[in-house]
């Protein structure tokens, strides 16, 4: 009977002691393909070498020109309002995105004279796919010359777009909050 116990015994410890130590390569390995945040220097060799590519020579051609700099003005004329997330009064002007923009559900807005996109995101259906979620559907009734107030912590470009644009956080009209971008879900 001994026998039978130490035969069945032994192949379970040898298994368990490969497992255990395969583990610990693994978490060894995956240790080490973590790597460190690169540093100031490294950082701007690699954008020297990026700025070399076909696309950076591309960008900094559009960054020069007078549609790149036109869509940087309008991004420093509201920094102070994304960075402080206070109320921008914008005008809707256009209620689909510039042809093959594919920033998902979004507007155009005027803001202080300025036009610039306002982007919410893809816009997510149900299982059916006939239905679409009821997160944009307040946004949906806006009409062309609506007022309505915006907060935003995030503007952004880039050269397929002649505007800035401007992520969606906060959508009020009237008094009302129509829209509200959910906080994230397991982070900061």
């Amino acid at each position: 009977m001994k026998k039978i116990v130490y035969a069945v015994i032994l192949p379970l410890v040898v298994v368990s002691g490969l497992v255990f130590a395969n583990r610990e390569i693994e978490n060894e390995a995956s240790k080490k393909s973590t790597s460190k945040p690169l540093s100031a220097a490294e950082r701007k060799a690699a954008l020297k070498k990026w700025e070399a590519t076909p696309d950076g020579i591309k960008y900094k051609k559009w960054e020069a020109s007078p549609e790149g700099r036109k869509v940087f003005a309008g991004e420093a004329k509201i920094r102070r309002d994304l960075s402080a997330f206070s109320n921008m009064e914008a005008v809707v002007t256009s209620l689909s995105l510039p042809p093959g923009s594919r920033l998902g559900f979004g507007m155009m807005v005027r803001i202080n004279g300025d036009d610039y996109i306002l982007s919410f995101g893809p816009e997510k259906f149900d299982q059916n796919f006939l239905n679409s979620n009821n997160e944009f559907k307040q946004l949906h009734s806006l009409k062309v010359n609506d007022k309505i107030i915006i907060r935003s912590h995030n503007v952004s470009h880039a050269p397929k777009y002649s505007y800035p644009i401007v992520s969606g956080d906060y959508v009020e009209q009237d008094g009302n909050i129509i829209y509200k971008r959910a906080p994230r879900k397991g982070g900061c």
